[in-house]
């Protein structure tokens, strides 16, 4: 059985293989399509960390593909009022089919993993945030950005950053990362994804200049500067972000037909202006579209290798 915690679990050919697959799905539905693939079965969604669109294309996804989704908040279930980690993983999948978490800690998504006997998906996490970036690569194959990319991730070295690390290691393209000092990425995460890209030919750039980075790319991206918990230090961020706004002029660094993405919400005047969210070069709601495909593909491919599993067991 696998679940789908980080891509650092995953080979390119599983990466590429899963997103594939999100593309037929995809397909199939805008023919008006809707196969069973996971027909009755029940996704438990818990949420401790709130979101509209992990929410929404969960829930939308696995009704498209015959289940049922059950939204768990920490104030329905006892996971909020003390319940071991690993209490509530046994209980859960024991009525469920498949799990996603969107929470504060990776090491609590991984210690419910551990004990779940279903597949657990990874909704967000302060260190990783997979399911976006199976998305954002979706998009980057849609709009013929896949091939020799070259991307720039302007910002905090935060959940985003580190799931550009692994996908750009993992599959092979250049990725540059600008933030500012004091901002950088996880070392770890770093050390993990530098030995990867040793094995599939990426190319990692580290900076604190933007204008490095976004420099011939032919993918521009972002996230917000104060992410959820870290409310308290806005106005610091806010100062200590200056200059990593990414604006008209910073999009004419880019390769002239770069794409322009984010994961949203997105906080306008911020971390990116108006111009560029609504410009032509933007595609970020063809990228927040993607997660429910996207998604839909991880859930029928993690169901898959489940039954292969239980199939030889018996």
């Amino acid at each position: 059985m696998r679940h789908f915690l980080t891509l650092k679990d995953y080979t390119k050919e599983e990466i590429l293989e899963i997103i594939e697959l999100g593309l037929r799905i995809k397909a199939e539905v805008k023919s008006k399509r809707f196969t069973p693939y996971l027909e009755k079965h029940t996704l438990a969604m818990i949420f401790e960390k709130s979101s509209t669109r992990t929410r929404v294309s969960f829930e939308t996804g696995i009704y498209q593909l015959g289940g049922t989704g059950l939204f768990l908040s920490s104030r329905d279930i006892q996971l909020g009022r003390g319940e071991p980690m690993k209490d509530t993983a046994r209980v859960i999948s024991r009525m469920c089919d498949m799990v996603m978490i969107r929470t504060y800690s990776q090491s609590k998504l991984e210690e419910f993993a551990k004990y779940s006997n279903v597949p657990v998906i990874n909704g967000l996490t302060d260190e990783y945030h997979p399911v976006q970036l199976m998305a954002d690569y979706m998009t980057m194959i849609e709009h013929g950005k896949a091939e020799n990319a070259k991307v720039a991730y302007i910002g905090d070295g935060n959940n985003m950053a580190h799931s550009w690390l692994m996908l750009a290691s993992k599959l092979g393209f250049e990725l540059r990362i600008a933030t500012p000092k004091g901002y950088e990425c996880d070392p770890n995460i770093v050390d993990d994804a530098l030995k990867f890209a040793k094995e599939s030919g990426s190319k990692i750039i580290f900076t604190d200049d933007p204008k490095v980075a976004v420099s011939g790319a032919t993918v521009v991206t972002t996230d917000t500067w104060v992410s959820m918990g870290d409310e308290e230090e806005k106005e610091k961020r806010i100062k200590d972000f200056t200059g990593y706004t990414v604006d008209d002029n910073m999009m004419k660094l880019a390769s002239d037909n770069a794409i322009f993405l984010h994961c949203l919400p997105a906080y306008r005047g911020l971390e990116v202006t108006e111009d560029v969210l609504e410009g032509e070069q933007s595609v970020v709601f063809d990228e927040a579209e993607n997660r429910l495909h996207a998604q839909k593909g991880i859930m029928v491919w993690l169901d898959g290798k489940r039954k292969e599993k239980q199939i030889y067991e018996v």
